[in-house]
This record gives structure tokens, sequence and C-alpha cells, in this order.
């Protein structure tokens, strides 16, 4: 195999890919052992004809296709590789005039990732974001940890917002009960906006053994067509009435929740990691004011299918989160009776922001050879392995080779944006 460059115009490359007669003669009688059992030829049992009579019988190009395919699966990534091509889509391949006994050349056309000089990446100036965090700060973190460790108590008292009560409902409209609407020792939290407006409104004030026909009117975008904008009754019983019950701001609280062994301990940990925090939070939105800006300072030509990339990986990101839920992507455009092509169109112009900024961000590495070392992609499956609670190793034999150059890139286009956060102009 012997790949050779021809030209480049624009972002698309050519080049030939050749291969001797010999190359295409080993391949055939590869192709000719794999699929020699399909062949039923008269006088001989299946799987036993001699390659000729196959031929003979079927045309001498019978092991054409699957030879060059053999071929060509091989030898393209190689070639792509001998010349330091940077595809971005599939190639145009033209094989021309295959012959028995002789060798052959394809000529391919190949997009390739475009050459860009990036302007303006150094010295950009932006405003500091503070992260200050206060004393009110530390208590409502302390107060949120408060919440989060209570537990809901039973009180004989009339429910007011916020208590949580446990009913039963029977929903009906038009004199007759609807599908969906009945349910047995639910909880509900008063306020929390989850049922129907209105709905929980008209619980405050019932306590425990009550019944209460709750009266709604189903909103007019409801997304059951039976129920939409109609009136509707929900005859309710009141099983219990709990409240919040919040754990007491102490010693002993601080070491039920924490390794802290006093609440001076515990508040004084709680600020160190809300710094950590907010500067983290800061830093990123100041690199983010950098990014705009550098995207703004340079006009740059975006490969089409790029951009279609971006968005096809969306669109899967989205159904993998659907199908966690029970549902998948046609499902979801089915039920809000939308099409494929409109949800593309509407994920386009924030996909073409990313593929620049992603493209400007490479450009800067590139420019200064930012390089992924092996210590930054064994730091990266350190917090992979921390995340997912597996070993580094193992990691990196689940990513692949394919995958770690993915991970790889990611490194080099942080590595870049950290360069550019440093030699930027605070004020």
């Amino acid at each position: 195999m012997k790949a050779t460059f021809i030209s480049k115009e624009n972002n698309d490359v050519k080049f030939t890919i050749e291969f001797t007669s010999e190359e295409f003669e080993q391949a055939q009688i590869k192709a000719y052992q794999a699929s020699k059992n399909k062949f039923q030829i008269n006088g001989f049992r299946k799987g036993k004809a001699p390659r000729s009579i196959i031929e003979k019988h079927y045309g001498e190009g019978i092991f054409f296709e699957d030879a060059v395919n053999d071929l060509f699966a091989d030898a393209y990534p190689k070639a792509v590789d001998e010349l330091k091509l940077d595809v971005i889509d599939r190639p145009d391949a033209d094989f021309g005039k295959l012959e028995k006994g002789q060798g052959f050349t394809v000529t391919l056309t190949v997009p390739v990732y475009p050459e860009i000089e990036v302007k303006d990446y150094k010295g950009v100036e932006i405003e500091r974001v503070s992260d200050e965090v206060t004393a009110e700060d530390v208590e409502k973190e302390l107060e949120n940890l408060r919440k989060r460790n209570s537990r809901m108590v039973v009180v004989d008292r009339p429910a007011k917002e916020g208590d949580t009560v446990l009913i039963d409902y029977e929903g009906w409209a038009d004199d007759k009960q609807f599908d969906g609407g009945t349910a047995e020792r639910q909880p509900l939290k008063l306020g929390s906006g989850t049922f129907i407006p209105g709905f929980e409104e008209q619980l405050i004030g019932t306590k425990s053994g009550d019944e209460k026909d709750v009266k709604v009117t189903f909103p007019e975008q409801y997304h059951s067509e039976e129920l939409a904008g109609k009136d509707a009754v929900f005859k309710c019983k009141v099983h219990e009435v709990k409240e919040e019950e919040l754990p007491e701001l102490n010693d002993d609280f601080a070491k039920d929740v924490s390794e802290c062994d006093t609440l001076d301990e515990l508040r004084k940990e709680t600020e160190e990691n809300l710094k950590k925090a907010a500067a983290a939070r800061a830093e990123s939105q100041m690199k983010n004011a950098i990014l705009e800006k550098i995207y703004n300072a340079n006009d740059i030509d975006i490969p089409n299918v790029m951009v279609e990339d971006q968005i096809t990986s969306e669109m899967n990101e989205f159904d993998q989160q659907l199908r966690m839920q029970g549902m998948n992507l046609e499902q979801y455009f089915e039920y809000l009776g939308r099409k494929p092509e409109e949800f593309r169109e509407e994920l386009r112009d924030e996909a073409y922001k990313k593929v620049k900024t992603r493209m400007l961000v490479s450009a800067v590495a590139d420019a200064e050879n930012i390089q992924a070392s092996e210590e930054d992609l064994n730091k990266q499956l350190e917090l992979m392995a921390i995340q997912y609670k597996l070993d580094a190793d193992k990691i990196r034999e689940m990513l692949g080779v394919q995958n770690m150059g993915y991970l790889e890139k990611d490194v080099r286009i942080q590595k870049a944006l950290d360069f550019m956060y440093d030699q930027a102009v605070i004020k």
C-alpha cells in the first residue's frame, strides 16, 4: 500500500492509495476463504468448490468487492495517519477500474480540520468576578445542611403551607372517574406546586381524618387532551399531617453530619468549602468571558459537517437522558407532535458556537505547542476513577485507544484555556 498526497483546496484534501497486484490477489484469496461456504456449485459439496470454479460460474469479479473493502478498511486509517490528516468526515472515493491480476489505485477526497490562525488571545481584558463568602452565606449553608438532615414528624393540628399531607384521592370529571386520577396514601408537600394549580391550597387547614372535595380546573395545555380545560373534583381523605423537624445546630449535630467534633469546626469547614466553590465559580465565569471575547474577535470558516455532528451528538445525549426516564427520542417527538428536523434547527446556533469556540481554543493550543502529557492524562484518569469508583487502569482500559485520544484533546483544550486565563488582564 502506498499513500500519495495530491492537493489541498480549501478544507478538502485529495490523495491516492495504491495497491499492488499481489495485495489485491491476497485480499481476494481471503475473501474466497471467508465466503466459499455460501456457494453451492453442482458437482461440489457446499463450501468445497475451488475459487476458479466459483469465478467461472459467477464472474471473475465475484470477490472484488469484499477484497477491496477489506484492503480499504485497513489501508485508509494508515494513509490518514501517514499523511498526517485530521479528517472530519467520510471520504469520497473513486476506485477506478478493477481487473483480475492487476493492482489498483483509489483516489480520495476528504474534508479535513481547517487551519486556523487565532488572534487576540493573549492579554484579554476581563472584569474580575467576586468570590467573596460572607458570614451570612455560611449560616445559610448550615441551615441548608439542617434541612437536608431533617425528619418528618406527625402533628395533631390543621395542615399549613410547608407541611406534608398523606392523602387518598379520586379524580372525577363529567360525573365519572378518569384514568390516572386515583391514588392511595400519596404524600404531598403543600406549596410545592407539584399538583394541578389550586389543588394544594385547598388542603391547607385540613387535619388527620378529614375528607374534602378539592375543585380544580385543568390547564388548557394539559398533556391529556380529554382533561385539558375541564373542571374536576378530587375526593380526598387526609390520613396524616407531617411537619419538617430540623435538628438543633450544636456540637452533636456537627458530629452527626461531618468529621468535625464541634459546631465551630463545622462552621470553619463550611466556610472553607464555600470559598473553594466560590473561587472555582468565579474563575469559570472569567474563563467564559475570555472565550466570549475570543469568539467575537475571530471570524473563521466552520465546516458544516462539524456543526451537524455536534447537533447529532447532542440529540443522542438527549435520547440517552430520555431512555433513563423510560422514553426515547422518537416517542418524545410523537408526544409533542414535533419533527426531528425542527429540533435540530433549534440546536443549530448553540452547536455552531460550541464548535467554533472549541476550534479557536484548539488553535491556541497548536500555536503555543500545548500538549497533554502522560502525567496530565493520569491525573484526569484518577479523577474519573474517583467519580466512578473504579481503578484508573480500568478506566483507561474501558476508554480504549479512540476515547483516550478524545480525552487527550479535551486535556489540551483545558490547558489552552488555562493558558489564556493566566495571560488575561483582570480588572
